[in-house]
């Protein structure tokens, strides 16, 4: 695929993956919304020409080198900037931004392959050092530090076992006859029971991370969205988080992750 089609597929698959996490809805239980779903939209798609400059700039050097990560680096942070401006100054998007960067340019320099081969080519990018990264630690990877969580970066040089069992699951459960959105928020559901969301941690400590975990894990052992007992528990899992303000905003960008690799691989 060229930069741009890679793009694309990333964006539409952020875009979906905001829909799907953001909407809120007490009749099909799902958690809050954010505070402007419609930003967070406009964001993922100002994303588009950073993305397809990563994509590019893999496709032209040919491998999995320390000038391509540092070059990836430096558009990331660049658009970085640009989803802050299209969300008026607020931070938009930074884990999305890292996660799909470092899958188009892999997807760019794997053409036709697999999902778990362009998860292991965006692994060997992640582990590279990026000398002209920013010295001052992120808020993200300070509570990954005093928590002990993998964070955005452990989780891409693990090769992204969330997202690809976000796939797994996605393609496993399509003809189920839960229907194509059923089987999303089952996938979406088993990365939130998982995943040390380091934005929780940070506005809601240990607490406040198990309890989204335990409701997404209660669902899946119901049954799933497909069964009755598990939409009744989403259903209370989605007023608990709305009581308390809470959202596993973490999960979006690997989501939004599988949802590429199901494009593209």
């Amino acid at each position: 695929m060229r930069g741009n089609t890679l793009a694309e597929a990333a964006v539409s698959a952020l875009v979906e993956a905001v829909v799907l996490t953001r909407t809120p809805g007490p009749a099909d239980g799902r958690g809050p919304g954010g505070p402007d779903a419609a930003t967070a939209r406009w964001a993922a798609k100002a994303l588009a020409p950073g993305l397809a400059a990563m994509a590019a700039a893999a496709g032209r050097t040919g491998s999995a080198t320390g000038g391509l990560r540092e070059e990836l680096g430096a558009i990331g942070r660049a658009t970085e900037r640009t989803a802050r401006r299209a969300a008026c100054g607020a931070g938009q998007h930074r884990g999305a931004i890292w996660a799909l960067g470092l899958l188009v340019s892999a997807a760019s320099l794997e053409p036709g392959a697999k999902a778990a081969e362009v998860t292991a080519t965006a692994r060997s990018l992640a582990v590279l050092r990026d000398r002209k990264a920013p010295r001052t630690p992120s808020a993200g990877s300070s509570v990954a530090a005093r928590y002990g969580a993998a964070g955005a970066k452990g989780e891409a040089r693990a090769g992204f076992p969330h997202a690809r069992r976000a796939l797994e699951t996605l393609r496993g459960t399509r003809g189920q006859g839960i229907g194509e959105e059923g089987a999303r928020l089952n996938a979406l559901l088993g990365v939130t029971s998982t995943l040390q969301d380091t934005g929780l941690l940070h506005v809601a400590g240990p607490h406040g991370l198990r309890l989204v975990q335990g409701g997404a894990r209660a669902v899946l052992e119901a049954g799933g969205v497909g069964a009755a007992g598990g939409r009744e528990a989403l259903r209370t899992m989605a007023e608990e988080l709305r009581a308390r303000e809470l959202r596993a905003g973490d999960s979006e960008p690997l989501f939004a992750a599988a949802l590429f690799l199901d494009r593209v691989c």
